[in-house]
């Protein structure tokens, strides 16, 4: 999902050196605001006879993003609760969380942290999604947002201070009530001991917030972890198990209507006049209105307002994109790539070695455009008032999603109030820079001043753009005598996704893109190719592009480890050994590799009939490898096993690790076997899962998952699990028949 192109490591120095709840902005800024500690600390006076813990952490975007373009990270540290922990009277622990729930677990384990260091019972937990409001800020980005694999490690310092602070004055508030010495005091399960006195949380809630914050916690050391490191079930399975979870779609509002929109049938086309009679005759039917983006009709229910929107009669301007075509981009990608791009890595002289090889290996590589079709379609609530506007929808940008509304409705942002519901899935698709189908709703809910929700249809979201690009790669290499390349060039081609957004000035550098080049600029073996050069075009389209699951490593992970595979068989060399020998012997991308290989078997014999390719990629600071077993069968590739290995650093919740690994998996294979969105006249072909598949139950490996012991710097899980499975399946059907497949989705024949 979005990212800035920066490793976690620029990120952590952007949020402010660490993301410590309480820890001063380090050097200059620091200094000239004279912060202190406490300045980032406070503590609210009683909330429904409980205690508050907020914490205070820096911003960076969000005043730039309100002026249309993102800056680099203010220095000034704002005063504003980045999360909270709410202790009540009936000893209940609520965790606001800041970050939106969209099934990669953060609902435990965030939570789970906060629990760990305040010593709670774990069944008193509770937990909320935050209110949308600068308080509760990325504290990288500066903006509320979930995304880039960053939930765990950005809140982890933070919320065990959080979770310490809280037991601190607990302890303090208990020691009181006792008379004792609060070093004398320990806690156990919710519960303050001193010797056979017991205090429940709940009995010194109310003295606890009275009590100034600690200008210093200690935090618990790792080897005393109980929680954190530990396999626990998750907090919303009942809730989403049951139905009683409430998403986007399940949103009910006092008059509410609900909207179906007609949109462009094709890119850049405009209306030019619509007839509503036939529409509005329709049974449901309340209104219809036009809007920005076409026209909405409002019924009693959806399929009122869909048989609407279906009797519509509408004309078009078609545009000058409504003759573009899928083979017509290819041409044009094709010629761009025969020509130097802008340099995104440039090392030696790539193109004198390649002149000077006696035999030098080509290939080009192409990825299509994708969909992230999540499995709850875009849907948005809306009521307007005199006091602003109230959202209900699951979004990962509540930040950039207020900045934008209240510019489309010519309020103040503070008067946008979002509700953040659970999220059917998001991949980067809810995390608009435009928020359109939030800026749509709202829109809607204003010309038809009532409450409104707007949904789309599976066609509407698979037709509405902001793809994960499509792609067109030329790489070259040459080897050496040890068989490892001497040279090595790479042309990418394809959409810059930042490009024409407000974070193009942060983002793009030197008409480069970093979430076009990441995964092939720094690849790690770059650094064992003297002569090396990467680079890069960017064409326009009015076709909307955006991040999907792992942004541009989906695209270079891919063609980076199928064509150094072509290396390793040039040379007539195993694949792993070929790709350990280019790595650092401390490399994490080695441990990651030689862990799937091992569990794997890697050189043992397989079944008749059997493949196997492996693959490593570095991601939003984890290493993962993955090793695939295939067949193929009635000329159909049949992935039987895959074997992954994963280095993300200190675990929170390894079943949440697991979970996020097999997930990956199923949505790379779902584009490496079946993804493709197809250009003709402007338009998208593919409307619906039955052209547009996802992988069905009967195709799903069996997934081993294996974590690397780490206590290197904490990355994610939601997006590096992915990139690896496309190279290490198509490796593996090189294996076995000996064909490359350079294309993705898959196709044989």
């Amino acid at each position: 999902m979005w990212r800035d192109g920066m490793n976690p490591e620029e990120l952590r120095r952007r949020a402010g050196e660490t993301a410590a709840c309480g820890t001063p902005l380090a050097g200059e800024a620091a200094g000239r605001e004279g912060v202190e500690r406490r300045a980032f600390l406070k503590a609210a006076a009683s909330v429904a006879a409980g205690l508050v813990v907020a914490c205070f952490l820096p911003q960076a975007m969000r005043r730039a993003l309100a002026e249309g373009a993102p800056a680099a990270p203010v220095a000034k540290p704002p005063v504003s609760p980045n999360a909270f922990i709410r202790i009540t009277a009936d000893d209940r622990v609520t965790i606001l969380l800041k970050h939106s729930e969209m099934g990669q677990g953060v609902w435990t384990s965030l939570p789970m942290v906060v629990a760990e260091e305040l010593g709670c019972d774990w069944s008193a937990i509770g937990v909320e999604h935050a209110p949308a409001a600068q308080e509760y800020a990325h504290t990288a980005y500066g903006t509320q947002m979930t995304g880039g694999s960053t939930s765990t490690w950005e809140s982890f310092d933070q919320l065990r201070t959080a979770g310490a602070m809280a037991r601190e004055l607990l302890i303090a508030a208990a020691a009181a009530k006792l008379g004792v010495k609060a070093s004398d005091c320990r806690v156990e399960r919710g519960v303050i001991v001193h010797g056979a006195h017991r205090v429940r949380f709940g009995e010194v809630t109310e003295a606890a917030a009275k009590l100034p914050m600690p200008a210093d916690v200690k935090l618990k050391a790792p080897k005393d972890w109980t929680i954190i490191g530990k396999p626990t079930r998750r907090l919303d399975s009942l809730a989403k198990t049951t139905g009683a979870a409430e998403f986007g779609i399940d949103v009910k509002r006092p008059d509410m209507a609900v909207a179906v929109i007609a949109r462009a049938p094709m890119f850049g086309a405009k209306l030019k006049k619509f007839d509503a009679t036939k529409a509005k005759a329709i049974a449901g039917v309340i209104d219809v209105v036009e809007v920005p983006n076409g026209v909405a009709v409002l019924g009693n229910h959806f399929w009122a307002a869909k048989q609407g929107r279906d009797a519509l009669a509408l004309e078009w301007d078609e545009g000058a994109f409504a003759k573009a075509s899928t083979p017509a981009l290819r041409d044009e990608y094709r010629k761009l790539a025969a020509t130097p791009g802008a340099p995104a890595k440039v090392a030696g002289d790539a193109e004198a070695v390649l002149k000077a090889a006696n035999t030098v290996i080509e290939a080009q590589y192409e990825t299509p455009f994708l969909a992230h079709a999540p499995m709850e379609p875009l849907n948005c609530t809306v009521t307007l008032g005199a006091d602003g506007c109230e959202i209900w929808t699951g979004t990962q940008f509540q930040g950039v999603d207020q900045l934008n509304v209240a510019k489309a409705l010519g309020i103040e942002p503070g008067k946008v109030r979002i509700h953040t519901t659970f999220l059917g899935g998001g991949f980067g698709r809810r995390a608009n820079p435009q928020s359109d189908f939030i800026v749509e709703a709202a829109l809607v809910a204003k010309a038809a001043k009532r409450t409104v929700k707007v949904v789309w249809t599976r066609e509407d979201d698979i037709r509405g753009g902001w793809y994960r690009p499509m792609w067109l790669s030329r790489l070259r290499a040459s080897l050496a005598a040890d068989g490892r390349p001497a040279a090595w060039t790479h042309t990418l081609v394809g959409q810059s996704i930042a490009a024409g957004t407000p974070f193009e000035p942060m983002m793009v550098k030197d008409g480069v893109d970093a979430t076009s080049v990441e995964g092939a600029a720094d690849s790690p073996y770059l650094a064992a190719i003297a002569a090396h050069r990467v680079d890069l075009h960017s064409p326009s389209s009015p076709l909307p592009v955006l991040w999907w699951r792992s942004v541009g490593h989906s695209n270079t992970a891919f063609v980076v480890e199928s064509f150094l595979d072509e290396c390793a068989h040039a040379a007539k060399q195993d694949p792993l050994a070929y790709r350990r020998a280019m790595l650092p012997k401390d490399a994490r991308e080695r441990r990651a590799l030689d862990l799937a290989a091992e569990k794997f078997g890697w050189g043992k014999p397989l079944p008749p009939g059997r493949g196997a390719g492996l693959a490593v990629h570095a991601s939003f600071g984890s290493y993962v490898a993955h090793v695939a077993e295939v067949s193929v069968e009635k000329g159909a590739i049949r992935v039987h096993r895959v074997v992954c290995a994963i280095d993300c650093g200190p675990v929170v919740n390894p079943l949440t690790v697991e979970a996020q690994m097999q997930s990956a998996i199923a949505y790379g294979l779902s584009a490496a076997l079946h993804g493709e969105l197809t250009l003709k006249d402007g338009r998208i072909e593919q409307s619906n899962f039955h052209d547009y598949p996802a992988l069905r139950l009967p195709e799903m490996p069996v997934v081993e998952v294996h974590i690397v012991p780490s206590t290197d710097a904490m990355g994610g899980c939601g997006e590096p699990g992915l990139p690896p499975i496309a190279p290490a399946v198509g490796n593996a059907v090189f294996a076995l028949t000996g064909k490359r497949l350079r294309k993705l989705p898959f196709r044989l024949a």
